[in-house]
């Protein structure tokens, strides 16, 4: 099976998350830093859908970015958040894992487990 992570090395639980992926047995892992390899907007869209939450839930919305940009108000829609993460992929939550058996945003890391 092979896994795609969404990640970001400087992050503890996305170094974490990747370390499972790598000890699982017949797994191939695809790593993707996504901060220099940003995912387009309609892959966002279709990660998160498949991962059953929306682009609000996939922000980083403590990044004091997002808070600069406004992201946290209630009135900004999915796409404007969308848009936002493409221009800045820090405001990406990550490491989102995606497999033949779903996508999930991994915090905590032993989400990815649902999935391998």
């Amino acid at each position: 099976m092979q896994a795609i992570i969404y990640h970001n090395p400087r992050c503890g639980t996305s170094r974490k998350t990747l370390e499972i992926l790598e000890k699982a047995p017949a797994i191939a892992v695809r790593v993707i830093e996504y901060l220099k390899d940003t995912p387009t907007k309609a892959k966002l869209k279709e990660l998160y859908k498949k991962a059953g939450i929306t682009p609000r839930e996939g922000l980083r919305a403590k990044e004091p970015l997002a808070k600069e940009l406004g992201l946290n108000d209630p009135d900004v829609t999915d796409d404007q958040i969308l848009d936002a993460m493409v221009k800045n992929p820090i405001l990406i939550n990550r490491p989102i894992v995606e497999t033949k058996n779903g996508v999930r945003l991994c915090r905590p890391q032993d989400l990815v487990k649902e999935i391998i």
